[in-house]
């Protein structure tokens, strides 16, 4: 199941408890904004700041974030804040003229790969690195054929919206791309689904270019274990003289607690790695990770620009999030925290038969929500969860291809009293579902 034009938890115009005050935000954002546009929950929130793991609404009230993973060190870091303003103040200019701090963050950056991943091309999305991916994997392999999971997301470019199923039916896919299920713990499955998808692409004459996963799988569903269940799928396609790109911009940066990458959970050594969102903790940064060899032939032939790419105020915020995430130990944090908050929920379903499974890696949690009369994964009921966390002041999101799937991934200076205070919410929210 996909969500056609809209999303699992999204507001609905005519619908929902508004103010006057909202309804008139919602009437001009629909008039200024297009139809396109989608707010979260049935009663939208309309923020106006945040700091840390809180965001605040118009009236002062506090929400714990719980999901949004952009602010990825806390929202409002003031060293963050710091380095982007003085930054601003002094020079900023894209990397057509020399500049020692994009190259001082690109060694900084990099060193936290492996060394064969020693070149950094710097973009300013997720999916301008998705793209460029793209693009370069063409030129590498002369194949066009790309493999996505059936519920992926990797951006919203044209040609990235169109390898991201999780965007619905009104998003078609390429002709050259192909789906596989979600791992469910069974490398083996994973592993035939990829081999299925490259014989499919040959039989219709089209060369495999690449694997792409985010390597948490977090639109499916979130798939962490067992841990190096990829790695016989990505041998698959450079058998088949594709390459293996790791999406990394939303497991990057230390999420997952054990790695700073989701691939090296996986034993795994990718040929391009993309990374964005909490690469600048709101600044828009991002950037494409890639082995030498695989950028020659593409290097040789095209140039590349991107304006606003490694601009040097880009450079010093993406400098000042690592040096966070570094400093204040949020790896650590992220794995000790993360598995109060894995086990914590494992413990309700104890209690709770609509809390099913929950899967882990770091801050980075899924939890399925079934019926309790039949065990079936339950869409409407996690809908209804995640409106009364809002409610509640607890904001959350679903995910996976039916809708089931809690979705969790607060920022990395999560605590545990924030962990504490989730579960009570959750189990509040719980019981009323249950009245």
């Amino acid at each position: 199941m996909t969500f056609p034009g809209t999303m699992p938890n999204a507001f609905i115009p005519g619908q929902g408890k508004l103010s006057p005050e909202e309804e008139v935000l919602v009437a001009r954002r629909q008039r200024l904004l297009g139809p396109a546009y989608r707010l979260f929950y049935e009663t939208p929130v309309h923020l106006v700041r945040g700091e840390g793991v809180w965001l605040y609404d118009a009236a002062g009230n506090a929400y714990l974030d719980t999901y949004n993973n952009v602010a990825s060190v806390g929202h409002c870091h003031p060293h963050v804040i710091a380095a982007t303003a003085r930054q601003s103040a002094l020079l900023a200019s894209h990397t057509r003229y020399l500049h020692d701090t994009v190259l001082d963050y690109a060694e900084k950056l990099l060193g936290h790969f492996p060394p064969e991943l020693s070149h950094v091309m710097f973009t300013c999305t997720g999916s301008e690195a998705n793209d460029l991916a793209f693009r370069i994997a063409r030129a590498r392999t002369g194949g066009t054929g790309i493999i996505v999971t059936e519920n992926a997301y990797h951006g919203v470019t044209h040609t990235i919206a169109g390898l991201s199923p999780s965007l619905g039916a009104g998003v078609p896919l390429g002709e050259h791309v192909r789906t596989v299920p979600a791992p469910s713990g069974d490398a083996g499955a994973f592993t035939a689904g990829v081999e299925a998808a490259i014989a499919d692409l040959l039989r219709h004459g089209i060369r495999p270019a690449a694997l792409i996963v985010d390597t948490i799988f977090s639109s499916d569903g979130v798939y962490a274990e067992p841990k190096g269940f990829l790695q016989p799928a990505v041998a698959a396609i450079r058998a088949a003289g594709g390459i293996f790109i790791a999406d990394e911009v939303q497991p990057g940066f230390g999420r997952t607690g054990e790695a700073m990458w989701g691939f090296e959970r996986h034993g795994l050594l990718p040929d391009m790695v993309s990374l964005g969102k909490p690469m600048g903790n709101g600044y828009p940064v991002a950037a494409l990770v890639l082995r030498p060899e695989v950028i020659a032939e593409f290097g040789a032939k095209a140039r590349y620009f991107n304006t606003f790419g490694g601009n040097a105020v880009a450079a010093a915020t993406a400098m000042a999030v690592l040096e966070v995430v570094e400093g204040e130990a949020l790896q650590a944090n992220a794995l000790k925290v993360g598995a109060a908050f894995r086990d914590g929920l494992r413990a309700l379903s104890k209690d709770h038969a609509a809390v099913g499974e929950t899967r882990a890696a770091g801050l980075f949690l899924g939890t399925d929500i079934l019926s309790p009369e039949t065990g079936a994964p339950d869409a409407a009921r996690a809908a209804r969860l995640v409106n009364r966390l809002r409610e509640a002041r607890v904001l959350i999101s679903a995910t996976g291809p039916k809708g089931h799937v809690l979705k969790i991934r607060p920022p990395l200076v999560f605590a545990q009293e924030h962990v504490d205070l989730f579960l009570d919410r959750l189990r509040t929210a719980l019981h009323g579902e249950e009245a």
